[in-house]
């Protein structure tokens, strides 16, 4: 077996494109995901798949950094899945073909890829998925071999794009943000992320001194170091993570072997995919543990980066809720609001409102969420809610198939179950003939009817005529 990994990229760039700028409203960087899996192994092959004559101002940072970009033309009705198929070919083909490529990375938050991960990973191969938490779909997180979050690549580097407006605010401004603040095309790639850094600069100034935070003189950008203002979203409280962490050392304790940083990293990974060590604010998993020591959660031991880590057994687990456990509360604000999500849907801002509004005291960083569009993303798999990507930025949620059942499937009748006109009785109106033509009183019950017998007569050519004959004879 390679020790080193040999990394093949397939970017389906539609997908993850509108994915980032829908729900972490920022412009994807193809930069950020390649740097992260050049920690992981050695890229040996980039692909991008779209219909690069409408990416114009993406095809720019895709070359710069030496990726091939895979023309996708649309068929005059329409290819949906296109790029699915494509890029699923094209990495089943290079799995079968090149031998020394051990690994693949798909950027892409499509489930539809679910299939394609499997059958990578039948023939021995590590599969990365690399999308935003937000978006990306929690099967398509649990089944591979290590989910990277897109939103775990931010930094102050990652300029964000204008937030999106809410119907209500569309109304009154009559156009939505998107459109207003576009820029124009002539303008290069690098002048428009200036300059929405300045504006971002501008709006952060504009914030601290209405907020009374006046930044310090002479320095550049100072003032409170905000996860937001970088680009990430707020970190998780640590303890939602010891549930895994208690796990992954009884594992390795019933193992009998020594839990150090590397060898406890991959356990968890090995029972969750998707943890990051950034979604609880640590920049590397040895900065988490530190964090984990700190909190006096684990015992650790060793200098010099060699640590080793021993769970405590007095360690009380909390009942934390489960993600589960915030539907309900979602269900009940959908219900109140069901005529207007059936008219057209609703943005995702306007039911954050709503269930503010109802559950006061609702949070979904209490139950492992660290935005609410990644709430909404787990309420999608479970079909509470429909998400729709707006082009100008932002979500669209609609009731999902949950609120639309079924209907029951029709109950074949037998043919023995079938009456016929003989099995209906005919009602008795007084005064009134029935089916045998007698008219029953008005004051006596109607008689029950006889049928007619008709008897055979007796066949008198027997041998009855001569014995009579001979009684008369005798007679006489």
């Amino acid at each position: 077996m390679q020790d080193r990994l040999n990394i093949a990229v397939f970017v389906d760039y539609d997908n993850i494109e509108i994915g980032v700028k829908s729900t972490l409203r920022r412009e994807f960087e193809v930069s950020l995901v390649l740097d992260a899996l050049k920690e992981r192994g050695d890229i040996v092959a980039k692909f991008a798949y779209a219909n690069w004559s409408r990416q114009e101002g993406a095809t720019r940072q895709m070359a710069e950094n030496a990726v091939q970009m895979v023309q996708r033309i649309p068929s005059p009705r329409g290819d949906k899945n296109g790029a699915d198929i494509n890029l699923a070919l094209d990495a089943l083909e290079m799995a079968f073909t090149h031998d020394h490529v051990n690994a693949f990375a798909v950027v892409s938050g499509d489930s539809d890829f679910i299939p394609l991960v499997n059958k990578l990973k039948e023939y021995g191969k590590t599969v990365f998925v690399v999308g935003g938490k937000a978006f990306t779909s929690t099967i398509l997180q649990q089944n591979c071999h290590e989910f990277i979050s897109f939103e775990s690549l931010l930094n102050t580097d990652s300029i964000p794009l204008p937030p999106p407006q809410s119907q209500s605010q569309q109304a009154q401004t009559g156009a939505p943000a998107g459109d207003r603040e576009r820029e124009p095309y002539r303008e290069s790639y690098r002048d428009r992320k200036e300059k929405r850094f300045r504006e971002r600069e501008e709006r952060r100034r504009e914030r601290e001194l209405r907020d009374g935070a006046m930044p310090a003189a002479g320095a550049a950008g100072a003032g409170p170091k905000d996860p937001a203002q970088q680009g990430r979203p707020a970190p998780l409280d640590l303890a939602l993570a010891m549930p895994l962490v208690e796990r992954a050392l009884q594992v390795l304790e019933r193992r009998n072997v020594q839990p150090q940083l590397g060898l406890l990293k991959s356990t968890m990974l090995q029972l969750d995919s998707a943890f990051n060590e950034s979604a609880y604010g640590a920049r590397s998993f040895s900065d988490f543990v530190e964090k984990l020591k700190r909190a006096e959660l684990v015992y650790v031991k060793g200098t010099g980066g060699r640590y080793f880590i021993e769970r405590k057994h007095n360690y009380q687990e909390k009942a934390l809720p489960r993600p589960e456990e915030a539907l309900p509360q979602l269900r009940e604000v959908l219900e109140i609001h069901r005529l207007e999500f059936e008219e057209s849907g609703q943005t995702a801002e306007d039911l954050a409102a709503w269930m503010k509004e109802e559950y006061p005291s609702f949070d979904h960083a209490n139950y492992g969420f660290q935005g609410f569009a990644e709430f909404l993303n787990f309420a999608q798999d479970k079909t509470v809610v429909r998400l729709q990507h707006r082009q100008e930025g932002g979500l669209l949620v609609s009731l999902g198939s949950e609120f639309y059942p079924q209907a029951p499937p029709k109950q074949e009748v037998k043919e023995e179950d079938l009456l016929t006109e003989h099995d209906f009785k005919q009602p008795i109106v007084k005064g009134q003939p029935t089916a045998t033509g007698e008219i029953p009183p008005d004051d006596e019950p109607p008689k029950a009817t006889k049928k007619r017998v008709t008897r055979k007569k007796a066949d008198t050519s027997s041998q009855d005529k001569p014995v009579r004959r001979t009684r008369r004879k005798a007679s006489e």
